[in-house]
């Protein structure tokens, strides 16, 4: 599995963009519980690296669309859903398994 980046790259709260196996994807520091999602929203492609973080959820910048940071899921429009990967964070150094 790959290190993709470093612990103290993403501040509490924090977001950092980047690539594995030709997709990007956006590292969250969501109180020391580090995520990954895809890096677009799945509505219409907005960029989330500006999306609002909220206690659990990330909410798109273009619409408002709030994704579960855990399972990628929209609760208000359920037919959308983030990609999400499972991420490992040892000795400091960030893992996401590749889909």
């Amino acid at each position: 599995m790959p290190v993709v980046a470093r612990l103290q790259e993403i501040p509490n709260l924090g977001k950092k963009k980047i690539e594995l196996n030709g997709e990007e994807i956006l590292l969250i520091n969501m109180k020391g519980s580090i995520y990954a999602v895809e890096a677009e929203c799945p509505h219409q492609g907005a960029p989330l690296a500006a999306a609002i973080l909220k206690e659990g959820y990330l909410s798109c910048p273009r619409h408002g669309y709030r994704y579960d940071l855990k399972d990628g899921s929209c609760k208000d429009f359920p037919e959308y859903r983030l990609k999400t990967w499972p991420v490992h964070v040892e000795n400091g150094e960030i893992i996401v398994e590749p889909a």
